[in-house]
């Protein structure tokens, strides 16, 4: 299984690296299911891995002049004092609660990569930077980290752009800081009463960065919007299993009644993509995927 375990650490770092978020989401699955690590150790060692992983990412973003470093840093910091007090958190909640609140993120994490969407209006580049919104969403975005173990990506790369009024481009580079800084708050939240296998983390660290570093080199060079959208489907469907996982055996009477439900929600979700797609203007040309400068 550690040779899985590795594997699927390489694909983390990639997405990380391509999108600015998204891949951080399925590191607690990964270590949980996979490498057979407790759900609060292997929240504590989601941060660590997405801490470092972000870090090293964002390099090659900085080189290529596409992170905003006032910004990310005000973000960043209101994010770490979110993180830190979801990392305090986080160790007294029940593993199921847990765990259950994670899948909903990874499912809302699946539809935002999943759904069409126009590039958001960055705000006008003379006006101020609108401080008080940039931290009161950055202590949300960050207990959010904190408390699960995910970096949030979804949430701060458009927040960056609306509020932050940066190119979608420069809001992924950017992301990548904030996600480091509050990663790394939560982690410290944790440390107070999780132990880390330090043994796996490094390892599993490491084959995060070689992807996040591939992820990195190729972003801005390709349109990766379809690759987006199906990674989206695979979280989605990893969502639905880790929900599944989590609710009571009552419920689960047999594997046709999970597999209609699972049928049903994809269904429902096609459904609702076609329809926002019949909405929009066939010849439209602003549709961006969150790599696209």
């Amino acid at each position: 299984m550690i040779a899985l375990t590795l594997a699927a650490a390489v694909v983390v770092g990639m997405t990380l690296g391509l999108f600015g978020g998204g891949g951080s989401i399925l590191t607690v699955p990964v270590l949980v299911y996979l490498a057979g690590v407790p759900t609060k150790a292997a929240i504590a060692m989601s941060l660590f891995v997405v801490a470092v992983t972000s870090a090293v990412s964002a390099v090659g973003h900085a080189r290529a002049g596409r992170i905003r470093w006032r910004t990310g840093l005000i973000f960043g910091a209101a994010g770490m004092a979110g993180a830190y007090g979801g990392g305090l958190i986080g160790p007294y909640l029940p593993e199921a609660l847990l765990m259950a609140a994670f899948a909903g993120m990874m499912l809302a994490t699946a539809v935002a990569m999943i759904r069409d969407r126009t590039t958001p209006r960055a705000r006008p580049a003379h006006r101020d930077l609108p401080v008080l919104h940039v931290i009161a969403e950055g202590v949300v975005v960050g207990l959010v980290t904190g408390l699960v173990g995910a970096g949030g990506g979804f949430l701060v790369v458009p927040a960056l752009v609306l509020l932050g009024g940066l190119p979608m481009g420069v809001a992924v580079g950017t992301s990548l800081v904030v996600i480091a800084m509050k990663s790394l708050a939560g982690l410290a939240g944790y440390l107070h009463s999780v132990t880390i296998d330090w043994s796996l983390a490094l390892p599993v660290t490491a084959a995060a960065v070689v992807g996040g570093l591939i992820g990195g080199g190729l972003a801005g060079r390709i349109n990766a919007d379809r690759l987006r959208k199906a990674f989206g489907w695979f979280v989605l469907a990893m969502g639905a299993f880790v929900l599944v996982q989590q609710a009571p055996p009552a419920l689960l009477h047999s594997a046709w009644t999970v597999a209609g439900a699972a049928l049903a929600a994809a269904v429902a979700l096609v459904l609702w993509r076609r329809r926002s797609i019949a909405g929009k203007h066939p010849l439209r040309e602003d549709r961006s995927s969150w790599s696209k400068p």
